[in-house]
């Protein structure tokens, strides 16, 4: 039977590139060798100017999770306070996982859909008067809602305080503009899986100068997750354990690809198909969940109509037309899809996904006009 192409429209794994896929297939090599060295230093290099920032970056074989962890357990020690402002699924986890260490979390939360409303920050800093928040926790970009933060109005927010700026970019580095060092970020922690369009396995963070003195002091548990022990080993072209070493080799590949492309373009491209897919929806007669000025260049979350549920919809769009949507999260589950539009990604396969949304809409008995969706992108598209 002849197997279809799939299109894998999530906000995370994304769908890896052939050169990529063929580059997870080279053989085994010394991981204590000039050949390991030669790559690791290769690899870290592009990763950091991915980041642009001048700052270490280290890269750990895990999902963007273990990263978060890691920014925990070298920075806080427990007992200490953090500020977390969360607008959704994600921005909850990090506070959770600061918890789990011993970690006084206090958080700020915005109603899903929204982003951080920064005044909110200078009010809780400002009455901090004795500096007990050690750090400032964002997420950059929420892939359960599809808000993307403003970066560089959450430092500004900040002022004059001495907390450390942390950084969830998992789903926002090489598809949203982030700046690391412009925009003073002490610590940024992303994810293979995303816009790095690797399967998932590794995770990258980001420290600056700031930020290692306060881990010198810092008393939390690590030993795998331990970046002073990862940063030496780095001068000597190793990390500290047993690398993966298949993804370092397709990293490599989409670190080429992304830079071949350059940044600046691929976030052109990003918001592009954000505002297709936004455009068509709204064609389509559907509810957006992020304002427009929100909205993230890498997933965007939309209602269903009310009669039709949105597990139903993703369950039939999957079945007849090979498109995976992702779905609502805790209190969104089955209230919204989501349309995943980062990494190996390109304009018509925008179109061809909402051709496919549109089908699977009259399937399950919506009245729309077929192919309004897809003008409505395409108009998009051709500007």
């Amino acid at each position: 039977m002849f197997q279809e192409k799939q299109y894998l429209q999530l906000p995370g794994p994304t769908a890896v590139p052939p050169q990529v896929l063929r580059a997870l297939s080279q053989p085994m090599i010394n991981h204590r060798g000039s050949e390991f060295k030669e790559l690791f230093e290769e690899v870290t290099l592009g990763v950091q100017k991915t980041f642009k920032t001048q700052n270490t970056v280290l890269i750990f074989p895990a999902a963007g999770t273990g990263g978060l962890e890691t920014a925990i357990v070298n920075f806080i020690s427990p007992g200490e306070k953090v500020l977390v402002a969360s607008i959704g699924v994600f921005g909850n986890r990090f506070a959770e996982i600061a918890a789990k260490f011993g970690v006084q979390v206090e958080k700020i939360e915005f109603e899903w859909g929204s982003a951080i409303d920064t005044a909110k920050i200078t009010e809780r800093l400002a009455a901090d008067r004795d500096g007990e928040f050690k750090a400032v926790i964002v997420t950059h970009n929420e892939t359960s809602t599809g808000v993307t933060n403003n970066l560089p109005a959450v430092r500004k927010a900040m002022g004059g305080h001495p907390a450390l700026l942390m950084v969830d970019a998992v789903s926002s580095m090489g598809a949203v503009d982030l700046r690391t060092d412009e925009w003073g970020l002490d610590v940024v922690v992303t994810g293979a899986q995303k816009a790095f369009m690797l399967p998932p396995g590794l995770t990258f963070v980001s420290v600056s100068d700031r930020a290692w003195e306060v881990a010198k002091k810092c008393t939390n548990y690590k030993y795998y997750w331990d970046l002073a022990s990862a940063k030496k080993y780095l001068e000597k072209g190793q990390t500290p354990y047993t690398p993966a070493l298949p993804l370092l080799s397709g990293l490599r590949e989409s670190l080429k690809l992304m830079h071949g492309e350059g940044l600046e373009q691929a976030f052109v491209r990003h918001s592009r198909m954000r505002d297709m897919i936004r455009a068509a929806m709204r064609a389509l007669g559907l509810q957006l969940l992020a304002a427009d000025e929100v909205a993230s260049p890498a997933v965007t979350a939309v209602f269903t109509p009310p009669d039709i549920e949105a597990n139903q919809l993703r369950k039939v769009i999957s079945k007849k037309y090979n498109v995976v949507l992702a779905g609502g999260q805790q209190k969104l589950d089955n209230k919204i899809f989501r349309v995943g539009h980062l990494g190996w990604v390109q304009p018509l396969d925008i179109v061809a996904t909402v051709a496919a949304i549109e089908m699977a809409l009259m399937d399950c008995g919506y009245n729309l006009e077929l192919g309004s969706g897809v003008r409505a992108a395409q108009q998009v598209l051709r500007g």
